[in-house]
């Protein structure tokens, strides 16, 4: 029981304990791709996310060690336990580099892992998942689970019946918060929600304009989104702060995109 009540404490740092909703920016990027746009200095980009209301970002150890909130107001922690980079021979191959009891001595409120259905290493990924879901239940730390269909076999990413498996799959061996690919209409987005047993933050994607993204996370709301999770569109804005807090005002207020386009524009 105890370890129970730690994951719903660590959880509520993560997720809005008022609207049940959550804005997540990952800042992962810089083992995948290196030092980009927006995250050269982490310190900075973590301000100015937290500045604007986000609930937590996501990082690698060295977002802990030189770039997590020291001052000012607080942002939750996710460590990401899982790695590739874009000059691999096979960036789908996430490898684990970090472990659950590392991230609570670092002080996290949670942990992420990456996923991969349709990789030619689906097996091993699914079997770190399975691994590290039952080591973050017997710790109390809350899972969040991104999941891809992203491989040889995989002809559409947004497939509704691709990215609905992934995310039952996620919450059948363990996740709390699964993170997954917009299907592209509230509709189909709602067939992967339902067919979910935990909470659904739908992933950003690639630098859009802003009615793009915010139409994006209109639509995964009425579908049942449980928040968002988006990083390249919020740390590379020439405005982060605004830019989380016109996302808040759908993610948390219920308002839509163009209520969002309106505040950015103020």
């Amino acid at each position: 029981m105890r370890t129970v009540r730690g994951k719903e404490i660590r959880l509520e740092r993560i997720i809005d304990r008022n609207t049940r909703k959550t804005i997540i920016v990952p800042m992962d990027h810089g083992v995948t791709n290196g030092p980009i746009a927006g995250l050269i200095d982490l310190s900075t980009a973590v301000n100015a996310v937290a500045d604007g209301g986000a609930n937590a970002v996501i990082g690698h150890m060295g977002l802990a060690l030189h770039g997590h909130r020291k001052s000012g107001r607080d942002i939750g922690l996710i460590l990401h336990l899982s790695a590739s980079t874009s000059m691999g021979p096979d960036p789908n191959e996430k490898v684990i580099v970090n472990t659950v009891t590392n991230a609570l001595k670092m002080g996290a409120d949670g942990v992420s892992i990456h996923v991969n259905l349709g990789a030619e290493s689906e097996a091993q990924m699914l079997s770190d998942l399975g691994r590290i879901a039952i080591e973050c239940m017997e710790w109390g730390m809350p899972l969040l689970a991104m999941m891809y269909p992203r491989g040889r076999k995989i002809a559409d990413e947004r497939n509704v019946d691709h990215v609905k498996h992934a995310a039952r799959v996620a919450s059948e061996i363990g996740a709390d918060i699964v993170k997954t690919v917009y299907t592209g209409d509230p509709d189909s987005f709602r067939e992967v929600t339902r067919g979910c047993q935990v909470p659904v933050v739908v992933a950003g994607g690639s630098k859009t304009d802003d009615r793009a993204t915010f139409e994006l996370i209109e639509g995964a709301m009425q579908g049942g989104a449980a928040g968002i999770s988006i990083g390249r569109n919020a740390f590379q804005h020439r405005n982060p702060t605004r830019f989380v807090q016109a996302a808040s005002l759908i993610v948390h207020d219920g308002k839509t995109a163009e209520d969002a386009l309106r505040f950015l524009r103020e």
